[in-house]
C-alpha cells in the first residue's frame, strides 16, 4: 500500500530541493575559481608582470588560504549560527574575487587568492551539515553528495566557460564572473536555506572537541593519502595525455571535460551507496581507485582506452567524497562544522601530497606512466587505514556490548 503524499510533505520536499541547490550554486562558484586559475596562468603573468612559475604561486595561495581557514573560521564561528555563517562566507568569497579582478600586483593578487580560499571548506563543511540536517538519516549522503555536486560540473561547464571568457576579454573577468554567482549564491541561501538555531552546547570547546577523537584523525588519513593517489596522477594529467596517448595539446580540453563527468558520476552515485552501506562503500571506493591507478599508465598507451581510464579515475575517486563527508560528521559528534570542514583541508594537503610523489618519480628519469603506479600505493595505504578505523569501530562496539552485559 503506497502512502499518499500531502501537499506540505510536497512543498517541504520542493523546499529542500532549493536549498541543496542553492549550496550545490555555491559549490559550482567555488570550483570554477579555484580551477580557472590554472588555464589562465600566461594571462596572470603577464597583467601583473611576472613569470609563469611565478604565477603558480598565486594557485599555492588559494590552497594555502583553503587549509587554514577550514578549521579555524568553523572554530571560531561556532556560535554563529549555520546560516548566517554561510551567508558570510559567501560574502567573503565574492569580496576575495572582486579583488582579484582589481588586482594590479603580484602581491595584492596573492593576498586576494588567499582571502577568496579562506572561505571554501568551511562553507562546504558547514553546507554539509545544514544539508543533512534537512533530509532523513538515511539520505544523509545523498544529501550531501548534491552540493558537492557544483565541483565536478564547475569542471565541466564552468572552468572552460570562464577560461575562453579570460582568453577573449582578459584575465580579470572570470573572477567578476566567479563573483557574480557568489552574489547569486547569497541571494539563493537567503531565500531557500532556512535559520538554523544554534544548539545552546554548541562552542569553540565543542568543536574542537573533535580533534581529540582518533577517528577523527583516522577518517582524515584515509582522505590525505587515499585522494593523495589521485592527485598523483590527475596534476600531470596534460602531458601524461600528450606523451602516452598522443592527444594533441589542444585535445587536452576534451580530457579534462571527461574527467569532469567521471567526478560528477561518481558524486552521484557515492552518495546513494554511502547511505546504503557507509563503510563498505568507503572501502569499494578506495579499491576501485586502487584498481583503476594500478592500470592507468597501461591504459594511457591510447586515446580510447585513456578516456575511459580518465573517467574510471574520476568517478572512482568522487565516490569516496560523500561517504569521507559523512563518516567525519558522524565520527565528529558535537563537532561536526568542524570536522567537515577539515574534509577540505585535507583535499589540499593530499593535493600537494600527490603532486609532490608524482614529481619525485618524474624527475628521477621514470615516465609518465609512473605516477599512476605510485598512486596505486598510496590508494592502498588509504585503504589500509579505512580497514584498521572500521575494526576500531568494532572493538568499540564489542567493548561497549561487554559492559552492558557486565
Amino acid at each position: 500500500m503506497t502512502t499518499a503524499v500531502t501537499p506540505d510533505q510536497r512543498t517541504e520536499s520542493q523546499h529542500i530541493r532549493l536549498a541543496l541547490f542553492a549550496l550545490a550554486t555555491g559549490g559550482f562558484a567555488i570550483g570554477t575559481t579555484e580551477f580557472v586559475t590554472m588555464g589562465l596562468l600566461p594571462q596572470i603573468a603577464e597583467g601583473v608582470n611576472i613569470s609563469i612559475p611565478t604565477a603558480g604561486h598565486v594557485i599555492s595561495a588559494y590552497a594555502i588560504g583553503v587549509v587554514v581557514g577550514a578549521p579555524v573560521i568553523a572554530a571560531l564561528g561556532a556560535r554563529i549560527g549555520r546560516k548566517r555563517m554561510l551567508l558570510g562566507l559567501m560574502a567573503m568569497f565574492v569580496l576575495g574575487n572582486v579583488l582579484s579582478a582589481v588586482a594590479n600586483s603580484y602581491e595584492m593578487l596573492m593576498a586576494a587568492r588567499f582571502l577568496t580560499g579562506l572561505p571554501h571548506g568551511a562553507f562546504f563543511g558547514i553546507g554539509a551539515v545544514v544539508g543533512t540536517s534537512m533530509v532523513a538519516v538515511n539520505k544523509r549522503a545523498w544529501a550531501v553528495s548534491m552540493i558537492m555536486v557544483g565541483l565536478p560540473v564547475a569542471n565541466i561547464v564552468g572552468v572552460p566557460a570562464t577560461t575562453l571568457l579570460g582568453q577573449k576579454l582578459g584575465w580579470q573577468t572570470p573572477f567578476l564572473a566567479v563573483g557574480v554567482l557568489g552574489l547569486l549564491t547569497l541571494v539563493a541561501v537567503w531565500f531557500w536555506v532556512k535559520p538554523q538555531p544554534v544548539d545552546s552546547a554548541t562552542n569553540m570547546r565543542s568543536e574542537l572537541s573533535a580533534l581529540a577523537r582518533p577517528q577523527v584523525w583516522m577518517a582524515l588519513l584515509v582522505g590525505t593519502v587515499g585522494f593523495g593517489g589521485m592527485f598523483a596522477t590527475y596534476t600531470y594529467i596534460a602531458p601524461t595525455m600528450t606523451e602516452l596517448a598522443g592527444f594533441s595539446a589542444a585535445a587536452v580540453t576534451i580530457v579534462l571535460a571527461t574527467y569532469g563527468v567521471g567526478m560528477t558520476v561518481g558524486t552521484l552515485v557515492g552518495g546513494r551507496l554511502a547511505d546504503r552501506a557507509l563503510m563498505p562503500s568507503l572501502y569499494g571506493g578506495l579499491i576501485a581507485v586502487t584498481v583503476v591507478l594500478a592500470v592507468f599508465g597501461w591504459m594511457a598507451q591510447t586515446k580510447p582506452t585513456a578516456l575511459i581510464a580518465v573517467f574510471a579515475m574520476g568517478c572512482s575517486a568522487s565516490i569516496l567524497i560523500p561517504a569521507l563527508q559523512t563518516r567525519l560528521m558522524d565520527v565528529a559528534h558535537e563537532g561536526q562544522s568542524l570536522a567537515a570542514s577539515l574534509n577540505h583541508s585535507t583535499l589540499n594537503i593530499a593535493n600537494a601530497l600527490g603532486a609532490w610523489l608524482g614529481g619525485v618519480v618524474l624527475a628521477a628519469g621514470y615516465g609518465y606512466e609512473w605516477p599512476s603506479r605510485v598512486g596505486a600505493g598510496l590508494a592502498v595505504a588509504g585503504l589500509i587505514f579505512a580497514v584498521i578505523s572500521g575494526l576500531m569501530d568494532r572493538s568499540a562496539k564489542k567493548s561497549g556490548s561487554d559492559q552492558a552485559i557486565a
